[in-house]
């Protein structure tokens, strides 16, 4: 089982409203519409994808899911390749028995119990195989269009880094950015924070020097350009 992710730093204290709002602003006009890394053609295809996702990178499941939802971009479909196709599809993603298993149960249980539909209700997808309540709050967002935000490494560490609403847990992170952000910003939070996690504020070494809120970051350990 995953631990779940703690902070293990002292922060400083969460910026104020004003700053919060400043700091969404400049991020809504950097990509005033964000989009997912991950590669999917409806509903039930960026399921499999987040799913497939889970410690492994964007890049590597859009690799493996392009030939996979070729064939199959629906959970019919899935079931009629089967465990053993599927998993030869997603060989190059790790932990990729276990998803391949996953991945043609929940096909299944969406067929039998939600007429091959995706469901919208959190209940009803967190309870599918392979998905918890990150892969969740990515569906309902991207799919649905719902202010929710799942919280990865890159949102926990950009959270209680800046600091927005930091927390020792994953799970208090989404509960406190859910609370503060802006109403015109909470469908894009998501992906505006993870984006920003991904290519600038990064784990080792975050690129302080051209990152657009620097000035608004409470980060005490920002770093210097290179050279």
């Amino acid at each position: 089982m995953v631990k779940p992710l703690t902070a293990r730093a002292i922060t400083p204290e969460p910026v104020d409203a004003a700053t919060l709002r400043e700091i969404f602003a400049r991020l809504s006009a950097a990509n005033p519409e964000p989009r997912s890394d991950l590669e999917y053609l409806n509903p039930y295809t960026l399921l499999v994808a987040v799913v497939l996702s889970a410690q492994a990178t964007d890049k590597s499941v859009n690799l493996a899911t392009a030939p996979l939802f070729a064939r199959a971009d629906n959970p019919a479909a899935m079931l009629a390749l089967g465990e053993e196709v599927v998993r030869h599809h997603i060989r190059t993603i790790g932990l990729f028995n276990t998803k391949a298993k996953n991945v043609i149960a929940l096909s299944r249980i969406l067929i039998e119990e939600h007429g091959g539909e995706v469901p919208r209700a959190r209940a009803h997808l967190e309870v599918l195989p392979g998905v918890g309540k990150k892969t969740a709050s990515v569906v309902l967002n991207v799919a649905f269009g719902e202010p929710t935000i799942a919280v990865d490494t890159h949102i926990f560490r950009v959270s209680n880094r800046i600091p927005l609403a930091p927390g020792s847990t994953t799970d208090k992170v989404q509960a406190g950015l859910e609370a503060i952000v802006p109403e015109p910003y909470r469908l894009n939070a998501h992906h505006w924070l993870i984006l920003h996690g991904r290519y600038t504020c990064k784990a080792r070494k975050p690129e302080c020097w051209r990152c657009a809120i620097a000035d608004l970051c409470r980060y005490p350990d920002k770093t210097a350009g290179p050279g």
